[in-house]
């Protein structure tokens, strides 16, 4: 079952904010030490986490289970008022040319 798209976004999120969590981290350990600090670098934070959502989108499309050749059942409404999600189903193999059916 595929996950629900708002955690998916919250995910993409979190890759994108996560160089800038480690930088603050970093910035307090440092400021904290007694060294010396530069500006932020808020573009180098920002490709970094671009790098990141790429990164993932990458495995997505690598690591996603593959339904090309699968058929698609519809979510459907049942009798007793719940909703049956849609799927999807292994297409049946067709049988070879010239074959009796």
């Amino acid at each position: 079952m595929e996950p629900p798209l708002v955690r998916v976004f919250i995910l993409r999120g979190i890759l994108v904010l996560l160089p800038f969590a480690i930088w603050i981290v970093w910035r307090a350990w440092a400021r904290r030490t007694g060294r010396e600090m530069g500006s932020t670098p808020y573009a180098w934070l920002f490709a970094a986490g671009a790098l990141l959502v790429g990164a993932s989108l990458l495995a997505t499309g690598l690591f996603h289970q593959d339904n090309r050749q699968a058929r698609y059942v519809p979510a459907e409404a049942r009798a007793d008022g719940t909703v049956a999600p849609g799927h999807f189903e292994p297409a049946q193999p067709s049988p070879p040319l010239g074959a009796p059916r």
